[in-house]
């Protein structure tokens, strides 16, 4: 095929000086006036350019017969068409971030409103229901929901940790509430130790914890989703294109102008060979990309029924109603236990009174029904992830298409790179490895551009995160990197080194966020923090990238 295509080449360049050396008057005497008329519409001095053809040995991009281009002009419209090239690109992405950024503000607002939504009907119902039990707790519940945001948000808070905490700091306050006496230090430990047996608040916290872990990786993980979506097209449009693409994109675009034939359009199959080239790097992010976005289709499964995100965020505090509702129903049962396997409790202060009398309620709620928005901006997103799943590898094609002028047809009347007539040379695939013998763009197949290559490696962490969320595990991005199915809980890094879990008897070990949703910082991640471990993230990104590039390279050569 390369042999074919130099050939291609040799018989185009003698056509050419043949022309040349008969002298041709119709190749001679041609007239640049429609030259300078484009050369001067995009902001060039037209001193620049010839009135007539000459001779056009100076040349380095362009076929060297009689031409419109100076050495000058030639180096201008080099430029020009690069910097057409690179805005096409950045139009692109920005269309495609655009995209991305509207189904994830949707859908990102839609799952926070819910828990909004869950914690004001909690302020407004639990007062009248549970009167003090829960006035002199609101604080308790307000952290609560403000840990869920975080969580939701991408803070490296272990959610079942997180609640397990609620829970024993709750039973520790409303115990000491239906027990008004003062109760010792050493009493209350001994019922934190007896609490999961005694199984003081039902079902509700066993059921909150399953279905709530669940719920929450799966939304978080879809949403941080369209983010490393976004991120990765944003990164990769301010990769720099190649020398050599630049050169090709001249020949391409502005070598007709040069020719003194301006209305002759690139031939299809000369642009795309040129521009899968220029794109081949890219090109490589296809089957990642592809990965991803079915990954994300998949996980949406999670948002509906009984366990769904959408029932379980929307509805935290039923939960946290019924855990009430069964502290006071078994509160008689719960001492006599308590005492029996504590003792009997001992008062820190001498005349404490019997217990106070207070009047409190059980409460009911219903779960609220669905309203059919999430249900639409899934629907919409899961159209959008489908459209763009070949963005990388159509991108040649389409901005041949939308951005080149391209030839409708190729035919004798098309630009070829050398006159205008057929281009004869085949199709390349796509991606780096198939430019090997590509006739138009110079592309060192050992050399992958490392900025994709790391943004190729963020899409497959990702997708292994949303698989693992699918089986309701959250896998942090340190533990997703590897080839399994991301089914594990993330246990390659011990808590004593990064402090990926929290502990139960401090908070202080949680860690900076693992990839936050737009609008929340740093700073607000950490605020339930006192101090971090060492975040290991950067160096092992860069250690096992090594160790991926160094297996790689054989199928490089």
């Amino acid at each position: 095929m390369e042999l074919r295509a130099r050939g291609w080449w040799l018989l185009c360049a003698a056509a050419a000086l043949v022309a040349c050396a008969r002298g041709d008057p119709a190749s001679k005497s041609r007239s640049c006036s429609e030259v300078r008329q484009i050369y001067g519409a995009k902001g060039f001095s037209l001193s620049d350019v010839p009135q007539a053809e000459i001779s056009g040995e100076h040349l380095r991009i362009c076929p060297q017969g009689y031409t419109c281009c100076t050495s000058e002009m030639e180096e201008n419209l080099a430029n020009h068409s690069r910097m057409e090239l690179e805005t096409a690109l950045r139009d692109s992405s920005r269309a495609l971030q655009a995209t991305l950024a509207t189904q994830l503000h949707g859908i990102d607002d839609h799952f926070q409103r819910l828990l909004n939504d869950s914690e004001r009907t909690l302020q407004d119902a639990f007062p009248g229901a549970f009167g003090d039990l829960y006035t002199q707790n609101a604080r308790a519940f307000r952290d609560l929901y403000a840990e869920l945001r975080l969580y939701y948000r991408g803070a490296n808070l272990h959610l079942e940790e997180t609640l397990a905490e609620f829970w024993a700091r709750l039973l520790e306050r409303l115990f000491k509430q239906l027990h008004p006496q003062l109760l010792s230090d050493d009493y209350m430990d001994c019922l934190g130790k007896q609490a999961e047996a005694l199984r003081p608040f039902g079902d509700a916290p066993r059921e909150l914890r399953l279905r709530a872990t669940r719920a929450f990786v799966a939304a978080r993980s879809f949403v941080q989703g369209l983010g490393v979506a976004s991120d990765v097209v944003r990164k990769v449009a301010q990769v720099p294109l190649a020398p050599e693409c630049s050169r090709a994109i001249m020949k391409l675009v502005y070598c007709a102008h040069c020719r003194g034939v301006p209305g002759a359009r690139p031939c299809p199959d000369y642009c795309r060979n040129v521009l899968k080239g220029c794109l081949a790097n890219q090109a490589d992010l296809d089957a990642e990309w592809r990965n991803l976005l079915d990954s994300m289709v998949l996980i949406t499964d999670k948002f509906w029924g009984p366990s769904g995100a959408e029932t379980v965020i929307g509805n935290v505090h039923i939960w946290l109603a019924e855990a009430i509702n069964a502290l006071q129903d078994n509160k008689d049962t719960l001492t006599t236990k308590v005492i029996q396997g504590c003792g009997n409790p001992k008062v820190n202060s001498p005349g404490s009174g019997p217990e106070e009398k207070r009047r409190r309620g059980k409460l009911a709620l219903q779960e609220k029904p669905s309203t059919g928005t999430l249900e639409k901006l899934v629907s919409e997103a899961k159209a959008q992830l489908r459209d763009i799943q070949d963005f990388w590898i159509s991108l040649p094609g389409t901005l041949c298409a939308e951005k080149m002028a391209m030839s409708p047809a190729s035919d004798d009347r098309c630009w070829n790179g050398i006159s205008k007539g057929r281009y004869l040379p085949e199709v390349m695939g796509d991606g780096l490895a198939n430019q090997i013998n590509n006739p138009e763009v110079e592309v060192d197949i050992t050399k992958p551009d490392m900025t994709i290559r790391q943004q190729i490696m963020q899409l497959k962490i990702m997708t292994n995160r949303l698989r693992g969320a699918y089986g309701g595990n959250d896998v942090d991005f340190q533990d997703a990197s590897d080839d399994g199915s991301g089914s594990g809980s993330g246990g390659g890094c011990p808590d004593d080194t990064c402090g990926r879990r929290v502990s139960k008897k401090s908070s202080s070990s949680r860690t900076p966020l693992t990839h936050a949703l737009p609008g929340l910082s740093e700073q607000e991640g950490q605020k339930t923090s006192a101090a971090t471990c060492p975040e290991p993230h950067s160096f092992f990104m860069f250690f096992l990238f090594t160790l991926v590039l160094a297996a790689a390279r054989p199928r490089w050569r």
